[in-house]
């Protein structure tokens, strides 16, 4: 059942970087007109964003965190017998890769993280597993950057299905305003790979939840284009300091509340 659903999950998102645009009826999402340059570009930033640009943050195990994340959008890879309340993206992003014919060291294809606890990966960080696996995730950022546009493109339908109908009309506007700039463009972009798209019933604080359609909803009104990018930035900040509001005080999330908000300034800026 697992591999049958991870197989649908792949092939939701490589219908979704298709050429020729969505089917007739369905609201057009972003990242399908990108220039090598523009891609290249925001593979860039969020590579800064997540691992600040380095090569050793490509592997990293957060502190407070039960998995490590991986790659340039630091993937979600669960140790086996762990399920957090986090999608899983680190075996959807290797079953893409393999799709388009990567060749990934032999521990990327391993169902779950061979490192249990925090302890085991850092005594194994120069290790030739996490060595192996640096070295490839650097030589193929692009690769990276295409998963990533695709389940940015794949998460709009989702959204629009899971939001209360009254609300639908509001997020399909306001994604459309925010998506006519590049910044805007990165800014949907990089907010449904840092926080997902907010349609994940387990991703949710006291029934209130943090991704993308969250941050839609709670935009103020703003004309298209730059504006509206500013106004993503914002509504992004105050849906993520509620989130930390709500969050279960042992997992002292307030720590990351300056780095997240730095993160969603970049929204409001120039890509």
């Amino acid at each position: 059942m697992q591999a049958a659903c991870l197989v649908c999950s792949v092939m939701v998102l490589l219908s979704a970087c298709a050429p020729g645009g969505p089917p007739a009826g369905q609201v057009s999402a972003v990242g399908g007109n990108l220039t090598a340059a523009q891609k290249a570009a925001i593979g860039k930033k969020i590579w800064q964003n997540e691992c600040a640009g380095t090569v050793a943050g490509l592997t990293t195990w957060n502190a407070g965190e039960e998995f490590p994340s991986i790659g340039i959008g630091h993937f979600i890879w669960y140790p086996a017998g762990f399920k957090g309340r986090f999608e899983e993206s680190w075996p959807p992003f290797v079953a893409f890769a393999r799709q388009r014919g990567a060749d990934l060291p032999a521990v990327a294809l391993e169902a779950h993280s061979p490192w249990k606890t925090k302890a085991e990966f850092q005594a194994d960080f120069k290790g030739t597993r996490l060595t192996a696996l640096r070295t490839w995730l650097a030589a193929n950022v692009g690769m990276q950057t295409d998963f990533i546009i695709a389940r940015s493109r794949a998460a709009l339908p989702k959204i629009l299905a899971a939001a209360p109908a009254s609300e639908r009309a509001r997020i399909e506007a306001n994604y459309r305003k925010v998506s006519t700039t590049s910044q805007g463009t990165y800014a949907l972009i990089d907010y449904v790979n840092f926080k997902g798209d907010g349609t994940q019933a387990s991703e949710k604080y006291n029934g209130q939840g943090w991704g993308l359609m969250q941050v839609l909803g709670g935009m103020k009104d703003a004309p298209s284009g730059a504006p509206a990018a500013a106004e993503f930035a914002a509504s992004a900040k105050r849906i993520l300091s509620r989130r930390i509001a709500n969050s279960p005080p042992g997992r002292g999330e307030k720590r990351w509340e300056e780095g997240w908000h730095n993160r969603c300034g970049t929204y409001a800026r120039p890509l």
